[in-house]
């Protein structure tokens, strides 16, 4: 049976890989970025891999969207892994923003700021999203193995009451 809050499989390696790829090409920009003035072939690749990187930026939005009503709002509700996905959700609103900045506004004075947020924020998000699963995985298998209640659940928290309505 899946979860209210449990991704379908193809949904969420897609999305596991589009981030892979924003974070593989995030880091090997940095590298690039580092040594082209070294050489040309740095600065093309530079170049080529910020290009790669924006185009999954659009498919990561584009994901985000998706993980609002399926997966968000739903753990929200239902009151599970509240933190770590608060923190994730965050983070991502952070690199949003700064990537806005960074394309859009001309500002040299702006700009390096806005960069080493972004570069923090990645860095940050390549941690957390790791850690959102493997607690959400880990609170799931405690759920399905029957394991003691927690302390929330014993205060009547996480039936689905709160700030949005239940999904019917």
């Amino acid at each position: 049976m899946q979860s209210t809050v449990r991704l379908k499989s193809a949904f969420r390696h897609w999305t596991y890989a589009v981030f892979s790829v924003l974070l593989v090409t995030g880091a090997a920009w940095l590298v690039a970025d580092w040594r082209k003035d070294a050489d040309e072939l740095w600065q093309q690749a530079a170049a080529n891999l910020l290009m790669i990187h924006g185009g999954a930026a659009m498919l990561a939005l584009m994901a985000l969207g998706a993980l609002i009503p399926l997966h968000l709002l739903r753990a929200w509700r239902a009151r599970k892994n509240l933190v770590s996905g608060i923190v994730v959700a965050s983070v991502n609103t952070v690199l949003i923003a700064t990537a806005f900045g960074l394309y859009y506004l001309g500002s040299e004075t702006v700009r390096p700021w806005m960069s080493w947020i972004h570069i923090a924020a990645g860095l940050l998000f390549a941690l957390m999203l790791p850690l959102h699963i493997v607690l959400g995985r880990r609170a799931r298998r405690e759920v399905v193995s029957g394991a003691s209640p927690s302390p929330r659940s014993l205060r009547g928290e996480g039936r689905g009451e709160g700030l949005f309505p239940p999904i019917r």
